[in-house]
């Protein structure tokens, strides 16, 4: 979700200095040192986190590579969470764009771009009008407006995977 005015890291901060544990425990990934000075040190820490650029980000990556949103979404959490890159600057996504060959001219121009922003928004506002309220979450749209829900929060691979095959065969029946 996006709010209306970014706040600082300190908003946030005393709330992910708990939960980050929880979440390495569970999931057995490990938040990097440098994402988390900028937790344990909100008072020094010049972060003011924002959705909006990532989301933008991810609209253009879309559009060169729909079959490969995933792992680009993948690594945009391994950039702010593990190498602790702040995605509210652009050039946090120059080692994404090399990675992916996409030219940075073109990709720049497109980042501050009005049409990538209104298509950012618009999802933002799917996710509101879908109920989600926290990440990660995992829907399958089956039709124009029918989505089911997979998981919300960590979910065991073979869990999500029971819940898709179930999906699928109620689709086929």
């Amino acid at each position: 979700m996006i709010s209306e005015k970014p706040v600082p890291i300190e908003a946030t901060a005393h709330y992910i200095q708990k939960a980050y544990k929880t979440v390495e425990e569970y999931t057995g990934i490990r938040f990097g040192t440098d994402y988390l000075w900028h937790i344990n040190n909100p008072d020094l820490s010049d972060w003011y986190p924002s959705s909006e650029k990532p989301a933008i980000a991810m609209c253009i990556f879309k559009e060169f590579y729909p079959e490969r949103q995933v792992e680009f979404a993948a690594d945009l959490q391994y950039a702010l969470h593990y190498e602790g890159r702040d995605l509210t600057d652009d050039e946090a996504y120059r080692h994404l764009i090399e990675k992916y060959s996409i030219n940075p001219e073109l990709f720049y121009t497109k980042l501050k771009s009005e049409q990538y922003k209104e298509q950012a928004y618009y999802e933002f506002a799917l996710c509101k009008q879908l109920q989600v309220t926290g990440f990660p979450c995992v829907l399958l749209q089956t039709g124009e407006s029918k989505f089911y829900l997979l998981a919300r929060g960590f979910t065991p691979y073979e869990d999500v995977k029971a819940r898709l095959d179930n999906v699928l065969k109620e689709i086929a029946g």
